[in-house]
């Protein structure tokens, strides 16, 4: 088979699920499927491999596994059983742990990963990795470093998992894919084929695990491992948006004063929707370095802006005045907007944010009252990821300085706008 042209074309017995026909699609150079338990995670996993193989004749490719022993019982088991079922030629090397795809004199080299630092050598067409949250992200990149074939069709490195809180694979493809990368998140429920077969399976899990284990396993969700989720009730699927200011109705300004960083929300409400638009974050900031920040970004906003914020903004500085009488100062001087200032007297206590912004998230009647622009990146990063100390309902502010900041300033907005209003003969007092 001296071309490409002389290659055997093979039908294979093969009808995707809507999340493995996704993932096939993608054509990003490095591509993921993230997807729960029943899945069809390796199936993909293996369907994708000897799809490269294919348009890669006589190239080589890498198929791994965390460990020697899943390799061999999970990913290698799975493609010998395509291959025989689909009745496609192929010479398994047992010694040197490789295959040769008799149709294209494609080779595929099998390895666990374990031990990434023996992963140099050889340019690769394409590699493929099992369960990649149980891999070192070294050997990731390693491979990623072999991926150099200049006579290959389509060079491609992807992976398979199942989520394992907020590590590096869910950075590298979830949170904010970087340049190059493509993920499909699969959606528990969705194999038609398993549920055909064992209807009970879910129910019968759901019995085996425990909630937590269960949402990670079952559900596919991305939870974090060091202790409960402060904001139990976000989704990314329900609450992220991408939303658009409407200049009829005020910007309400959200404020926590931290030097490190300064952190501040823009929102609007919507038919009593409460919308994130914005965030902005200046890492050793002053009160001033926002309200710049804030008019460079709405130099022009003339339906108003509302302030909210810390009880403690009202705290004198050094200097005489307080957060707020700067903001007030620093407007006067460089903007003609109005400013409203909805600032309690005293803070709520924490647990009444939470539990607040909770039921706002979503509420217990599966109500959806607030949404977020996916760019509010360090918000979405508190939503999922600030979390109670072990054992504890203190939430946990020392694990990363940059958390809690901006859920604590939505947590001000969302006690004077959304918490229902006081019995009658309790006062309800603003500043300003």
């Amino acid at each position: 088979m001296g071309r490409a042209s002389d290659v055997r074309l093979r039908e294979i017995a093969y009808d995707p699920l809507p999340s493995q026909k996704s993932f096939h699609e993608l054509t990003a150079r490095f591509k993921g499927f993230s997807g729960p338990i029943g899945s069809g995670k390796s199936q993909a996993l293996c369907q994708e491999a000897i799809r490269l193989s294919y348009l890669n004749p006589r190239r080589m490719g890498l198929l791994g596994a965390p460990t020697y022993q899943m390799l061999r019982d999970a990913t290698q088991a799975t493609l010998f059983e395509i291959l025989d079922s689909n009745r496609i030629p192929y010479e398994h090397n047992k010694a040197e742990n490789t295959l040769r795809m008799k149709d294209t004199g494609s080779r595929i080299v099998f390895r666990p990963v374990d031990e990434f630092e023996r992963l140099r050598g050889t340019n690769l067409a394409w590699f493929g990795l099992d369960e990649l949250t149980y891999t070192p992200e070294a050997a990731w990149l390693r491979l990623e470093g072999r991926l150099r074939d200049p006579k290959a069709q389509r060079l491609c490195g992807f992976a398979v998992w199942t989520p394992k809180g907020y590590d590096w694979v869910f950075r590298k493809f979830v949170e904010g894919p970087s340049k190059g990368y493509g993920v499909v998140v699969a959606q528990p429920y969705e194999n038609r084929f398993l549920l055909a077969r064992v209807p009970d399976f879910y129910d019968r899990l759901q019995e085996s695990y425990d909630e937590r284990f269960f949402r990670q396993e079952v559900l596919g969700a991305y939870l974090s491992l060091s202790g409960s989720t402060v904001y139990s009730s976000f989704a990314r699927a329900e609450n992220l948006k991408d939303l658009g200011r409407d200049q009829r109705l005020p910007l309400l300004w959200a404020l926590d004063f931290n030097v490190d960083p300064m952190s501040s929300l823009v929102v609007q409400m919507v038919d009593g929707k409460v919308l994130v638009l914005d965030e902005i974050v200046v890492r050793n900031g002053t009160t001033m370095d926002a309200s710049e920040e804030f008019l460079k970004r709405y130099p022009d906003h003339w339906a108003g802006v509302h302030i909210y914020g810390d009880a403690s903004g009202n705290q004198r500085q050094t200097t005489g005045a307080t957060d707020y009488e700067m903001i007030r100062e620093y407007f006067q001087v460089h903007s003609g907007m109005t400013l409203q200032y909805r600032v309690p007297r005293a803070n709520p206590s924490v647990r009444e944010r939470i539990n607040l912004t909770n039921a706002k998230l979503r509420s217990a009647t599966g109500d959806v009252g607030l949404l977020v622009d996916p760019k509010c990146k360090e918000l979405i990063k508190d939503l999922e990821q600030v979390t109670y100390k072990a054992d504890s309902n203190t939430i946990d502010k020392d694990r990363d300085r940059m958390r809690t900041h901006l859920s604590d300033a939505l947590g001000y907005l969302l006690w004077q706008e959304c918490r229902m209003l006081p019995r009658i003969g309790e006062r309800r007092e603003r500043l300003f």
